[in-house]
Parts: structure tokens; sequence; C-alpha cells
């Protein structure tokens, strides 16, 4: 238990398996199964999912005035659940371990406990998903958390992993400009979470432009009105044709920013000859990102090219933690 290598192996563990957690999250949202049971944290009030026609036709007379039962969607929902819990598995034996080598100069405390109290906020925010109709902006939330559930584990990985030689003094320099583009990526993020949760991926055909428009007809107090009423399904979203173009073109006009912020920030990296690797790992996620983003608008949102552009977008978070880690001094360097 003392074993320092057990915390690290189980941080690192837990890191990979929060990506996973992303990108199934991903397709059970892209597939529309986040209402796949009607009740949490049960299934039509099982512990799991109603797969015989006889369970379906039970489930049926029970909950069929709220929602019939579709098996796979029941399935994905609670797949995801299964998953999701394993992780508050894992982040609680982090909590653990923490607790018991608290006395270790190196041993973070207080992070793995922060962890455990986000993972629970993340349940209850995945029962609000369900109870609250998939309202966008808990919907939005609960993404945002899988994010920084994922950063936060990161980051936790790499403070307890030692490295073999702090930064030079020109990968130091670059630190700030990781944590300016840090931030405008987490903007984008954002924003990409509110596309996704009021279903407005598709509300501009076609790229460069939207629908035949260079700057089509938006409502932006309408798209980014953050709460609306309880008790609305929001599944396929309410919102009208301008209100979710609004939303969409704010994506895509802050792509460019992106787009600048982390091109500015390779020619930095470049200039560090150990940042170089790095560097190149994150244009190559970039060029990807940037790639699959427009092809869900030209190929109409296609499954997995769209669940691949959540999980790049996590990708390109933890490329930029491993670059702020590798450009910062740790205490006692």
């Amino acid at each position: 238990m003392n074993n320092p290598k057990t915390f690290q192996r189980i941080a690192w563990a837990a890191t990979g398996f929060t990506l996973f957690v992303i990108v199934i999250g991903a397709w059970v949202r892209l597939t529309d199964a986040g209402l796949g049971c009607p009740d949490w944290p049960g299934c039509y009030g099982k512990i799991s999912w109603p797969k015989a026609e006889q369970h379906v036709a039970q489930a049926n007379e029970v909950w069929g005035h709220i929602r019939e039962v579709e098996p796979g969607k029941a399935f994905r929902e609670m797949f995801h659940r299964y998953i999701a819990s394993g992780l508050g598995l894992l982040i609680a034996a982090l909590a653990v371990l923490a607790w018991i080598r608290r006395r270790q100069p190196d041993q973070p405390v207080a992070l793995p406990f922060v962890l455990l109290g986000l993972v629970l906020f993340q349940g209850a925010l995945g029962m609000w998903t369900v109870t609250l109709l998939l309202k966008p902006a808990i919907v939005t939330a609960h993404l945002i958390g899988g994010m920084t559930t994922f950063a936060l584990l990161l980051w936790l990985a790499l403070k307890v992993t030692p490295r073999q030689q702090p930064p030079t003094l020109p990968a130091r320099a670059q630190h700030g400009a990781v944590i300016a583009v840090l931030l405008i990526l987490i903007i984008q993020l954002l924003l990409g979470g509110w596309v996704s949760t009021n279903y407005a991926a598709l509300a501009c055909t076609g790229f460069p432009g939207c629908s035949g428009h260079w700057w089509p007809p938006m409502d932006f107090a309408e798209g980014f009105r953050i709460w609306r009423g309880i008790g609305v399904d929001y599944e396929g979203g309410v919102l009208d044709p301008a209100a979710r173009a609004a939303i969409h073109m704010s994506h895509r006009v802050w792509a460019v920013v992106v787009v600048i912020g982390f091109s500015w920030l390779l020619v930095r990296l470049w200039r560090a000859e150990d940042l170089r690797r790095w560097a190149v790992l994150i244009a190559l996620a970039l060029c990807v990102q940037i790639g699959v983003g427009i092809y869900n608008v030209t190929g109409g949102l296609p499954l997995a090219n769209a669940v691949a552009h959540n999980g790049m977008a996590a990708v390109l978070l933890g490329l930029l933690l491993i670059v702020l880690d590798r450009t910062g001094i740790r205490p006692g360097e």
C-alpha cells in the first residue's frame, strides 16, 4: 500500500479509463440513448435493462406512458452507467491510498479527494440528465465534468510520476503560452458541448459557408439562454434554426481562434528542442480534429466520426496538460 508505484499505476489506469468513459458517453449521446432508461440509477425499475420479450412487455406496462423500452438504447445507457461506476471505484481507491500515504512528503492528498467529490457530483449530474429530460445546461455540465475529471486525473498521474530532469530554460519560457492556449481550448470545449446538447451540429450544412450563407440568420439570445423550463423533453432539441445556427457558428468562429492560438504555440514549442516531439503530436492531433470536425458537417454527422471528434478534443486537452507539466517547475526541482 505504501509503494508509490501502486498509486501511480492506478492514477494512470484511471486516466485512460476516463478517456474511454468520455468516448462511450459521446456514443450514448449521439445515438440518442441518453434517455434509454427513464429512471435512475436503475433501468425501468431494475438493476439491469429489459432484454427478454417478457421483461420488455412488463416494463412497458409500468413505464410505457413515460417512455417505451428500446432495448438497444437501454443497454447503451446502462453500459455507460456501469463503466462510470467503475471509474468511481478507481478514484475512491486513489483517495483511500492517498489517505494511507498522507504522511509521505511526495504524496498528493487534496487532489484525490477533490476528484472523489467531483465524480460523486458527476453521478448527480448523470441522474439529473435523466430526470430533467436532457436539459442542455445539465448535459453540458455533465460533459465538462467528464473532461475536468480526465484533466485532473492526468495532472495527478503526471505529478506522481518522477521525471528524469526539470525543463530547460527554453521550455520554461513557454509555460505562459501553454496556459493561454489551454484557456482558449476550454472555451471551445464549452461551445462544443453546447452544440451537442442543443442538437446544433447540423444547423449549418456545407463548409466553409453555412447552408448557402457566409453569415446566416442567427438568434444568439435564444441560442445561448442557459436555463429553460422544467418538464420539457429536450431530446432532439427545442430551438429554432436561427438559434441553432448561432450556436453552431459560434463554435466555428472560435475554432478559428483555436487554430491561430495553437499555431502560435506550436511555433514557440519548436524553439525548445526538448518540446519538439510534443509540438509534432499536438500538430497532428489538431489536424485530425479539424478534418473530423469539417467532415461532421459535410458528411452529415456520421456516428464514428462524431464520437472521434469528442475523443480527439480530450486528446488535445491531455497533450496540452502534458506540455504544461513539461514546461513547469515542480517543488524541489
